[in-house]
């Protein structure tokens, strides 16, 4: 799953958020599985550290959407990309949900 955000912004989308209640959903029926959470932001190599803070940020933001819903922090893991590999995919602002069988 991927959660697509404006450039230079860390809030999720409305519309994003329908998908986020379904996993969540599904992560409280099933303690078996787990989330990583793989948040990449924009921009050239001089602005490779700015890119990873607001990567970092999108990570949280969307973690925190979980914890809200009653997802323990000990079932996710939040992997700040910055700018390596942004561009590989698209958009190129966002945060990539990975769900794991522990």
């Amino acid at each position: 799953m991927i959660v697509a955000f404006a450039a230079d912004e860390a809030t999720i989308s409305d519309a994003a958020k329908p998908l986020l209640n379904e996993l969540a959903d599904r992560l409280g029926k099933d303690e078996g599985l787990s989330i990583q959470f793989l948040a990449y932001a924009g921009g050239d190599e001089a602005q490779a550290s700015k890119a990873r803070r607001l990567s970092l940020t999108r990570a949280l933001t969307v973690r925190q959407f979980f914890l809200d819903r009653g997802v323990r922090s000990t079932r996710m893991e939040v992997r700040a990309m910055g700018n390596r590999g942004a561009t590989n995919r698209s958009p190129v602002d966002r945060v990539e949900i990975v769900v794991v069988s522990r």
